[in-house]
């Protein structure tokens, strides 16, 4: 009840619909899903945010990926204990989720909704705009000993768990 009430209260304040915040579209299959954060529009532009609260994980790293060359690809791995949430903040991207049972492309072309990409789960990013830029939050500290950048591999991990 107060939580919609504050809701309320600062959609009026803001012209900003804020019962959107948190708001998570259900799990297509485990592994994955797609993840929403505030945005508030008004004269000056656009501004989102995210807020530990807002994320399936409290981050341990945030990076950046920009200047993809047309063509190019990202990503093409998995990781074994890491998750990930992957925002567009600028242009968009093609993201392709897999988790071994079922492959899915995704157009990211919202910069207030992200992608969670859960451990063991294989993705691919790819059709970026010119211009792009998309911030990535990570469950964990950067360890390339935790990447899986083979499919084949990939596959073979997913069959011996199942």
């Amino acid at each position: 009840m107060a939580r919609a009430f504050i809701f309320s209260f600062f959609s009026r304040i803001f012209a900003t619909d804020f019962t959107r915040m948190n708001r998570a579209v259900p799990r297509l299959e485990e592994g994955w899903r797609l993840v929403s954060v505030p945005q508030n529009d008004d004269q000056r532009g656009s501004l989102c945010f995210a807020e530990w609260q807002h994320l399936p994980f409290e981050p341990q790293r945030v990076f950046w990926i920009f200047g993809v060359p047309e063509g190019a690809q990202r990503g093409g791995h998995s990781h074994a204990t890491c998750a990930e949430v992957v925002f567009p903040v600028s242009g968009s991207f093609d993201m392709t989720v897999d988790t071994g049972s079922q492959r899915r492309t995704i157009r990211m072309d919202r910069p207030d909704t992200g992608i969670y990409i859960g451990p063991n789960t294989w993705c691919e990013l790819t059709g970026f705009a010119p211009g792009t830029v998309c911030v990535v939050f990570a469950s964990q500290p950067y360890d390339p000993q935790g990447y899986v950048n083979d499919y084949e591999v990939f596959l073979q991990n997913k069959r011996i768990k199942q």
